[in-house]
């Protein structure tokens, strides 16, 4: 919708509204809440898995295009979600076996992929509806709270789990992600945001191999046949997964590496310098160089999946009818590591009933 509007086009104060997106069976009313700084950055959130399901941004010429993988109705997040701009949890990315044990206890959790539990299970907070708590406009940004309840045992986790995310969109450009969460009981959380980047537009025909991605990273987790980390800290000094020098994504993925055979290009876990930090710090920048935009990615995580859509076959078709193929988008995804419940030197997951669970993502978008 965004393909031949300037951002000059746009209206230039800060605003947010709510508008119809679909019902589920049931007669269940799904909202978008769309946040627009005026200044040509609109984002759109679904109640439907707290999804971003657009967002666009002008490119050096101000052409604005919407830059996430999403679908233009509800029926596409229902039929092929494909995780697609979705909140995941409780538990971001895999669990091996399915289970993990805490004070002594041994929790089983639904298994998604093959004998691991991904994303939460299978009805994760992808696939659940969020209720709208509030909506801020203030002189500068714009911003919506979503909250989800999530009983005691839910997809096999412990505790009642009480989740909210805070979309906000300001006058520079930034769309932060702020997740909170309490508990009732001892339980693991790790929560994030699953959106699918292509700067050149979700409705191009243009992969992300030639985006140019840099990285704060001194080293990734290795991984296993099933995507499960080796429980290693490998450097990634010399290597295909060395992103500390701003480096086309696509200029090493055939490298004759192990580890990107498992995974069928990036699918891994990047070890972030800083660790968990109490405000967000600046991790990963992205650049496509022919439309001119830049993605920078500040978080408060000691972790960030890099996924380069290896998985998308064609089968999914989203946005303006464009079918989803190996390589259309590439994910940045700040989480703590894969398998931290199994993994006692990763940094910890747990959530106890007298802590707050918290995490900061910053999405800044610019041009050069």
């Amino acid at each position: 919708m965004a393909n031949g509007i300037t951002a000059s086009q746009r209206p230039t104060a800060i605003q947010a509204w709510r508008e119809p997106f679909g019902v589920l069976p049931g007669e269940v009313q799904i909202e978008a809440v769309v946040l627009d700084n005026g200044r040509g950055v609109t984002a759109r959130i679904l109640t439907y898995g707290a999804t971003l399901q657009a967002l666009i941004a002008p490119d050096r010429d101000g052409r604005l295009a919407d830059i996430v993988l999403g679908h233009d109705s509800l029926d596409g997040y229902l039929t092929t979600p494909e995780y697609l701009g979705v909140t995941v949890g409780r538990y971001a990315n895999r669990i091996a076996g399915g289970a993990f044990t805490l004070n002594g206890q041994r929790h089983v959790l639904a298994r998604n992929n093959g004998d691991n539990s991904l994303h939460g299970g299978l009805k994760g907070f992808d696939k659940v509806v969020w209720t709208i708590e509030t909506m801020i406009v203030v002189d500068d940004a714009a911003s919506v709270t979503l909250r989800h309840l999530s009983p005691d045992g839910d997809e096999g986790f412990p505790g009642a789990l009480d989740a909210r995310v805070t979309f906000t969109l300001d006058g520079q450009d930034r769309l932060s992600i702020r997740y909170q969460a309490v508990t009732d009981r001892p339980t693991i959380v790790n929560l994030t945001n699953h959106s699918y980047f292509n700067l050149a537009g979700a409705t191009s025909q243009a992969t992300i191999l030639d985006h140019r991605l840099w990285l704060a990273a001194e080293a990734y987790t290795p991984v296993d046949a099933g995507l499960i980390p080796t429980g290693e800290l490998r450097p990634v000094a010399g290597g295909p997964f060395d992103f500390r020098r701003p480096t086309a994504i696509g200029a090493r993925i055939h490298a004759p590496e192990p580890q990107l055979a498992l995974g069928g290009g990036y699918d891994h876990n990047l070890v972030l310098t800083g660790g968990v930090t109490a405000e967000p710090r600046l991790v990963a920048r992205l650049e496509d160089p022919a439309s001119g935009r830049v993605l920078e990615l500040l978080t408060t995580e000691p972790g960030l999946q890099l996924y380069s859509g290896n998985f998308l076959n064609g089968s999914v078709v989203g946005k303006g009818g464009r079918a989803y193929g190996r390589n259309a988008a590439v994910c940045l995804e700040p989480q703590r590591f894969p398998d931290s419940p199994n993994q006692p030197d990763f940094p910890s997951a747990r959530l106890d009933p007298d802590q707050t669970y918290g995490q900061i993502s910053v999405f800044k978008l610019s041009t050069v």
